[in-house]
Order: C-alpha cells, then structure tokens, then sequence
C-alpha cells in the first residue's frame, strides 16, 4: 500500500488545498495519472499518481493539507480490472455533486419566527447583523439553531415580482484568497499613486503593417505590441533604476537586470509568469517568450517558479476593451505599468489635428522609493520609445533588430 503525500510545490509554501478530485474513491489510477488538482497561494496545479493502483482519498475537497500530509493511499498489489481499462475519472463521470448551502426559508414581510434563538446562535446573527425575528428556526418549537444562524443571509428586501432571489454561498480558493491578501496588502502598506501619459501607435502600426508577415515566417512567432513595450520598459528601467527596485523594511533593493513580469488571464484566473533577463533578449526571444509562458499558463502547466520573483510588471486591460485604470502594483515590486485599448483619437500632429491609434498608459509606483520626477520620466521614456521604435528600440537598424 503506497502512501501518497503532498509534495511542495514550492519554496515557502507549507500547504495546499484539494481544489478536486478527478478521480473517485475506489478508481484503478495509471502511473502519473492526474488524480486532483491542488491550489496553492500562488498557484493551481496537477497532482500525479505516484504508482498504479486501485485509490483511497484521505482528504475532501476543499481541505487545506499541509506539505508531507498523505492524502489518498494506492493499493498497488490490486489487479487492473480488465472491462475496463480504468475506471472513467471524475471529469467523465457524473461527478458528486456538493451538497449545496441550506438556504434560510424565506420569510414574508409579515410574519416572523416564533422560537428564540440559541446564544450561540444570536452570537453569530449578532455579528451578520441580523434579527432573530426575520430567522425561521428548525429547532424545537421553532427554536433558532447555530446552523440557522450560520446558513442566514441578510435580507435583500421584499420582492415586488415573481423573479428569482437565490443566493449561492462560495468558498473562494486558496489562490483567490491568497490574491486578495496581497492586493489589501499592497493598498496598506505602500504610499501608492499612479501616473497617466498617451502613447501615438501609429509608427509601430506602419512597422509591423511592413514586416509581421515576413517576422512570422521566418521566426514562427507573431510581431506583436507586448515585444515593443516589453523592450521599451527595459530601456526605461536602465535610465530609472529606482522603478526596477524595491523596499525590504528600511533597505532599498535594487537589481542590475530587468525580469518583467507579464499578467496574462488563465482558466484559473490572473497569472503573471515571469520573462527572466528580458535586457538580454531580442524582439524574438521577447515574442517567442511570451507565446511560451502563454501557452503553459493556458493549458494549466504554468510552475511556481516560473510565476516567482520578477522586478516589474506589465499588464493589458486592454484585451478586454479596458480605457483606462489605474493597475495595483504587484508585491514585492515598485511599480506596474497598465496597458489599455486602442482607440482612433483626434490629435494634433504637426500643427494640424489628425485622426491617430492612441493608447493611454499608467504607471502606478509606490511613492516611498519612486519620487514623482522618476515616475513622470520613466513613462515619458516609456511614451518615446514607443513612438520612435525604429531609433529607440532598434538602434536605427530595423532588419538587425528583428532578425530579418
């Protein structure tokens, strides 16, 4: 009988919680079979079967095991039953369906639970702020019970229609919480302020109009925007070393190379994987990178370490046709930049007002490193290079830069 234990997913991560099983109790599991999914505070990922065998969970979803803590065990003396080669895992299967959270029987506006509540009980409706009046009991002669109190939601109101009210109570994942933790964190304890500027993309629309084609089929990868801003933000962190750096306690860590940090939507949120010593790499090695860390993150193969460290961060509301914002800087880096979407906008060009592909960009930075003369001038560096990729990014030496 093999013991299977949660192996650690990473430096400093001490536990996870069972996201799913997608397997059941009692299946035949091949070696290296997905048998759960596990989250962590940083990510969501497979856990494999050590051995063949048939299985026996030890935890529930939505336990929180710690690292080492055995979860399931695998008979592997068991023989493979031979109708069929295994047992259809859960994703196949009619899957168990949680028993959903009681809800409160409504109560109408004019009449009210005739029991008392238990002090257990009125502690907990106490802190919901909550009558006991507007609670129907399940206890003996209507008495309010602590599960009553526990399964109340606050009144929404009397209904005026016959339209649904339901209500869905939801534990939110580890990784979620963790992401929430963080994000009232960096609210807290750093002195936050964003910066705004807007960038003319027309250039970078006539550069890639003339050679994507040609940039696709010799490198197999797209000539996208993220390889210009990519490259323009690492030109802006050498000219700002202070925006690459960050706060530990009373000292100032600075870095003498540039990890950008991508956020990129995956099936199981927002993940920001990494692309290490982006100084040292080409238009293609940016472009090819990016494809790379996008595809893992998709298929849900994206590693911790791959997600870990990172000096700055560069993240696109634009993809969902965001205007502006103001992004949250991403712990414990100093700064972010938010891309937004592109829009064809009056300006003026020359002296004469011409329609152009304007982007808004902001630069949020934690003002206890980052002075206001720093940020400003990071993203008008940023707003340059940009606009002049050619000379900027390419040393005027387009075919060079892009390999051609």
């Amino acid at each position: 009988m093999l013991e299977m234990k949660v192996p650690s997913p990473g430096e400093s991560i001490t536990e996870v919680e069972i996201a799913e099983w997608l397997v059941q109790d009692g299946d035949y599991v091949d070696k290296d079979q997905a048998i759960a999914e596990v989250d962590s505070d940083k990510a969501t990922l497979e856990l494999p079967a050590e051995a063949s065998g048939i299985i026996t969970l030890k935890a529930e979803e939505g336990d929180a095991v710690a690292v080492g803590q055995v979860v399931c065990l695998i008979d592997t003396d068991a023989a493979k039953p031979e109708s069929d080669a295994t047992k259809a895992p859960k994703t196949e299967a009619p899957k168990a369906e949680a028993k959903p959270t009681p809800a409160p029987t409504p109560v109408k506006a004019e009449t009210y639970a005739t029991g008392t509540a238990s002090p257990a009980a009125k502690k907990v409706l106490a802190e919901k702020g909550i009558t006991p009046a507007s609670v129907n009991g399940t206890g003996k002669d209507g008495r309010i019970t602590k599960a009553d109190a526990v399964n109340a939601v606050p009144s929404m109101g009397v209904p005026t229609s016959g339209g649904s009210r339901g209500t869905e109570r939801k534990k939110l994942s580890m990784l979620r919480r963790k992401v929430a933790e963080r994000l009232v964190t960096v609210k807290n304890e750093t002195a936050m302020l964003t910066t705004f500027n807007e960038v003319n993309m027309q250039p970078i629309f006539n550069l890639r109009a003339a050679h994507k084609e040609n940039f696709k089929a010799k490198h197999g990868v797209n000539l996208g925007f993220m390889s210009f801003f990519t490259l323009a933000c690492v030109r802006a962190l050498k000219m700002y070393p202070a925006v690459n750096a960050m706060m530990d306690g009373d000292f100032m860590i600075t870095n003498d190379f540039q990890d950008i940090s991508i956020a990129v939507s995956g099936p199981k949120g927002l993940m920001v994987p990494v692309i290490r010593n982006a100084e040292n790499l080409s238009f293609r090695g940016v472009e090819s990178e990016v494809k790379r860390l996008a595809i893992r993150a998709r298929d849900g193969q994206i590693t911790v370490d791959e997600m870990t460290g990172g000096t700055f961060t560069i993240t696109n509301g634009g993809v969902f046709g965001s205007m502006l914002s103001t992004p949250i800087i991403n712990p414990p880096q100093s700064a972010i930049l938010g891309m937004h979407n592109i829009v064809e906008r009056p300006m003026a060009v020359n002296g004469e007002v011409a329609i152009q592909p304007i982007m808004y960009v902001a630069l949020s930075y934690d003002h206890r490193i980052i002075d206001g003369k720093e940020s400003v001038g990071f993203l008008v560096a940023v707003k340059d290079a940009l606009e002049n990729p050619e000379e900027l990014l390419m040393d005027s030496n387009l075919k060079k830069a892009l390999e051609l």
